[in-house]
């Protein structure tokens, strides 16, 4: 469903993706609007399925994961439905997608050292030829979708 939203839904929005935390009250007062009259369009918003949560981002380095990688996956033939059906229980992937293109799958996986690693792309072989980039820095992380996207602005 492509829902149309209007000019005060997308600064409710901007003000929930900065804090999704934020009271009703202070993104009222800073739109124009009472805080019933927010909830009502968070609500909204909520059943017509424009937000679909509410996170909390956990730092990977303070939990113990020395290192974050992107690996990619070219699938064997025959065994991306397989791997598609466990790769929900692998608890260093953070992230999953499959994409087109030569690779199958994408992930965003946090590891504790380069042992475990190795030991995670062992159990990945079985399924496709992997790559593997170790991430030195985060450039964007978690940026907002905004109403005008940057690339029209400029």
């Amino acid at each position: 469903m492509n829902a149309k939203i209007d000019d005060i839904n997308w600064k409710i929005l901007e003000k929930l993706q900065g804090n999704a935390r934020e009271s009703f009250a202070n993104i009222g007062r800073s739109i124009g609007l009472t805080a019933p009259a927010v909830g009502e369009r968070v609500k909204k918003m909520e059943d017509l399925g424009i937000l679909t949560g509410y996170h909390a981002r956990v730092s990977y380095a303070q939990t113990g994961h020395q290192l974050k990688a992107i690996i990619t996956l070219r699938a064997f033939m025959g065994k991306l439905k397989p791997f598609l059906a466990i790769v929900n229980t692998f608890d260093e992937v953070v992230n999953c997608y499959r994409i087109t293109g030569n690779e199958n799958i994408v992930m965003e996986v946090v590891i504790k050292d380069q042992f475990h690693l190795e030991k995670f792309i062992d159990k990945l072989i079985q399924y496709g030829e992997t790559r593997t980039n170790i991430v030195l820095s985060q450039v964007i992380a978690n940026a907002p979708i905004n109403k005008v996207r940057r690339a029209e602005q400029s």
